[in-house]
């Protein structure tokens, strides 16, 4: 990164605080179980875990509001959840978090969905999870969407769809959110699911990961630069999107945008660093660029943005965040790379 770049990041996440966006997704709890191990279980042959520790984290679009609060803006989170003990939590993690739950949608009959995950030695052994089988209601979904009219008209600069596929965003769900982003000329951001990836069509940019990009469009994986870029240039053809950024990784990013009636590809390095867990990197590389890209980034330094705050997540173990100051201060070691 040269000085100007670095001085023009600077300035402009100078201008991230109080900025309004909205966020439009499956939101869960994230609990984390911590312990270490030293014997095999006798009953089977699983390793037996001594619990140190237990903490809960927002997670899905939840864990997508809490960055966006960490870097000093305002999200509205438009999600769906029950009236149980995990969404009490939830909601006391989001208000700790500086996350508004006015907008969220309490359902009765809806189970607050959680992911428990087990792990010993800085390693995942096991994640369990509850959820509720079958669809989510026609009537809840209508209520979500009320919600997000609402929270678009409250002054919201950018949407971010966090699509974790567990039943908010649905083919009617993602249509009618784009409808009134388009209506408002909102930027549309999305964290696809593979079932999903081709409806999301003409948006400002779509962050999959390499297996998500490639399974969205249905073709075999295959390895290396060139067979991203040739992907990504598909991508751009097939849902006329303004720009795309695939995340590879270790292999840092590659952003696509549209230059006339071509695609450009640029790859965005990454820095080799110890990597504890990808858990929940989406979450920062999307809510990152969305508000990067809302306070009048170009689409290469919001991409190069978000670079810099997955390269920090990656690095805390456990589903996190990153706060603006990490972000600059991230920018800023690459200045003498």
């Amino acid at each position: 990164m040269t000085k100007a770049g670095f001085n023009k990041l600077s300035k402009i996440a100078a201008g991230f605080r109080g900025r309004k966006i909205a966020v439009f997704g499956d939101m869960m709890l994230d609990r984390y179980i911590k312990g270490s191990v030293k014997r095999i279980s006798p009953e089977a042959p699983v390793p037996v875990v001594r619990v140190n520790s237990e903490s809960s984290v927002c997670g899905g679009s939840a864990n997508v509001a809490v960055n966006l609060a960490a870097l000093g803006a305002a999200p509205m989170l438009v999600s769906v959840a029950g009236r149980d003990a995990a969404a009490e939590e939830l909601a006391s993690l989001l208000a700790a978090s500086g996350v508004s739950g006015g907008s969220l949608v309490r359902d009765m009959e809806f189970l607050t969905i959680e992911k428990t995950r087990v792990i010993a030695e800085h390693q995942q052994v096991v994640r369990f999870d509850r959820e509720a089988a079958g669809h989510m209601g026609h009537g809840v979904k209508k209520a979500a969407l009320a919600s997000l009219e609402n929270a678009l008209k409250a002054g919201c600069e950018a949407l971010i769809l966090s699509d974790y596929g567990k039943g908010l965003l649905e083919p009617d769900t993602i249509k009618a959110a784009a409808a009134m982003a388009a209506r408002r000329r909102i930027p549309v951001f999305v964290d696809p699911k593979v079932e999903h990836f081709q409806l999301y069509r003409g948006v400002a940019c779509i962050t999959p990961n390499t297996l998500e990009a490639f399974g969205g469009m249905r073709v075999p994986h295959k390895d290396g630069q060139q067979a991203a870029e040739d992907l990504g240039k598909s991508i751009m053809a097939k849902l006329g999107c303004r720009s795309l950024l695939i995340t590879q990784g270790e292999h840092g990013m590659t952003l696509f945008t549209r230059r006339g009636t071509a695609v450009a590809a640029t790859h965005i390095p990454t820095r080799a660093r110890e990597v504890f867990d990808v858990t929940g990197a989406g979450d920062t590389v999307v809510s990152t660029l969305a508000l990067t890209w809302a306070a009048g980034a170009t689409p290469e330094e919001a991409a190069t943005a978000a670079n810099f705050a997955a390269s920090i997540v990656v690095a805390k173990l456990g589903t996190a965040s990153v706060t603006r100051e990490e972000l600059i201060e991230s920018a800023r070691s690459w200045l003498t790379v």
